[in-house]
This record gives structure tokens, sequence and C-alpha cells, in this order.
């Protein structure tokens, strides 16, 4: 349901069993975000790979390809700071995309995990590429990433993001009896899915809540507005960007600025995906994933 959103500068079929449990996010004391309750769900074995979701999302955000991925990997699937089940972050800490990177950093400094493959979503893209700045990471997936943007967020994405969070605040009784019918999934979703009716009525149900319940919505929305993503360290971390062929939030010429990704990140297109292509094409979503785990 989430229509969008590194250092940060401010500018004018296989069923696995899940593991669920929630830890302490005990970044280090230089870090914000230090002690945040981080919810997460981990599955599969294999490497490592953290799945980071979008601006009003949750990790459920995931779960359609969560079953394809676990196959291959150990796979952790996380709440950022102030959605889903996690805490938000302290009223000291202001939320642009580096200080979830950092309570992440410090859930995984936890689990014992080093360096994982990250796979981001949206907000979750930029949270990866900041995460790739003060850890290792074994390959980053980016899809429909945040942040690409010449200096402010574009104001049809805000207004977008703005008009999604207010009816799912107003109107989401209205608009979860509209997800139980194909005709209403596609008309809610329409924006942001390129295969809304792809959504099963419990998974848009879940999307309206995660995006309406949301306490880090508005406070993450205003500390990126007048930021993008600009690479402070070095990173030798592989980079896969993708975009759905109809994705109509992110639009081509205002936030697809790849020149601020190394030279060596490679772009991929999700035909007829939109915005959010977990749900529209999960197999393509699992094999670009892998792909880009594996030819790292």
């Amino acid at each position: 349901m989430e229509p969008f959103t590194a250092a940060s500068t401010f500018e004018p079929d296989f069923a696995v069993e899940p593991k669920r449990f929630t830890g302490s996010a005990a970044a280090p004391d230089s870090m914000p975000g230090n002690g945040v309750e981080v919810a997460h769900t981990r599955s599969g074995t294999g490497p490592p790979l953290v799945l980071l979701h979008g601006l009003g999302e949750s990790r459920r955000s995931w779960e359609p390809v969560v079953p394809g991925l676990a196959r291959r990997f150990d796979v952790l699937a996380v709440d950022l700071p102030g959605f889903g089940d996690s805490q938000p972050l302290p009223a000291r800490c202001e939320p642009v995309p580096s200080a979830p990177a950092a309570a992440v950093a410090g859930l995984l400094d936890r689990l014992g995990i080093s360096a994982p493959h990250l796979a981001g979503h949206s907000l979750g893209g930029w949270v990866a590429l900041e995460l790739a700045q003060i850890r290792p990471a074994a390959s980053l997936t980016l899809l429909a990433p945040a942040g690409l943007w010449r200096r402010h967020t574009p104001l049809y994405s805000r207004a977008s993001l703005r008009a999604t969070r207010w009816l799912t605040c107003h109107a989401a009784r209205a608009l979860s009896r509209a997800a139980d019918y194909r005709v209403g999934r596609a008309l809610v979703f329409g924006q942001t899915h390129g295969r809304p009716t792809h959504l099963t009525p419990e998974m848009a149900r879940s999307a309206i809540d995660a995006m309406g319940r949301c306490s880090g919505f508005d406070p993450t929305l205003r500390a990126t507005i007048r930021r993008r993503f600009v690479a402070t360290t070095p990173s030798d971390a592989p980079i896969t960007v993708a975009f759905g062929s109809r994705d109509l939030i992110l639009l081509g010429h205002q936030s697809r600025h790849l020149d601020q990704l190394p030279p060596e990140a490679r772009l991929e297109t999700l035909p007829g995906c939109g915005h959010v292509p977990m749900a529209d094409d999960p197999r393509a979503v699992i094999d670009l994933i892998t792909r880009s785990a594996v030819n790292r």
C-alpha cells in the first residue's frame, strides 16, 4: 500500500515454518536508534538475507516472496522502527534513513550476522544503502528505492503518500470492505500495484492496516522530504536496482537518478510490476534477489 518513500544530506510454494522472535537492536552508542525493539521474522537456511520494507508498510509486505527465498537463504524480514510491530525511535532521534539503518545494524550484531545480503523496497532500499555505509553487506537488491532524486522528494510522490495515508486513517473500514472484491482491490491499489488483483483480500487489508496505524509515517516523511541518498563511504557490495515497468509512484525523470550510485550498479526492469512488485510478481522478485546474491 506504500506509494513510495542515504549519509542523508539536508538540502533547501515451499512452506517454511518461521522462527518468530523480537529482539532489541542494541546499536552502538554513537548511532541513533540505540535500544529500539525491532520486530522480525526469521525463516529458512543458507546465507543471511535481510528484507527491509517501504514507508507505511511492514515486514508482511514481503510475505509473497519469503517462502521462495527461504529455500536458498536464512531470511530475516524486519519491521523498521515505528512500523509494524517495532517500537518507534526515541524522540531525540530524527528518523532519517540512517537511523533505522543503525537500529537494524544493532539487531544484526545481536544475532551474530556480519555481512548479510540486503534487499530493500522503496524507503527500505534507501535504508539498505545507509546500512551498507556502516557495516559490510554481501549484496544489495533495491526494489524501487527511494532517495534517488536530485534534491527534494518530488511533490507528486509526497502528494501520493499523503493521500494514501489520509485515506487509510480516515476511511480504513470502507477500504477494507472494498478489498473483499477484485474490482475494489483494483481501485484501491491501482496506483501502487501493477497487478492489484494479485493481492488476496487478506494481503490487501493487511497493507491498509499497516499504512493507517504506523506511528513512524509522519515523522519519517517529514525527515526525508528535503533529503536524498548521498554516499559517504565506498562500498564493495554489488548493487542491483529494479523498477517495475508500471511504477506510477517513482517516475523516471524525477526519482531514478542512478548516477548517485556506484557506476557498477546494475539496472533491471520488472515487466508488468508496479511500485510494490513483491505482490505483483513474486517469482520475478525471488529470481532477481537470488541472481543478485549468487552473481555478486
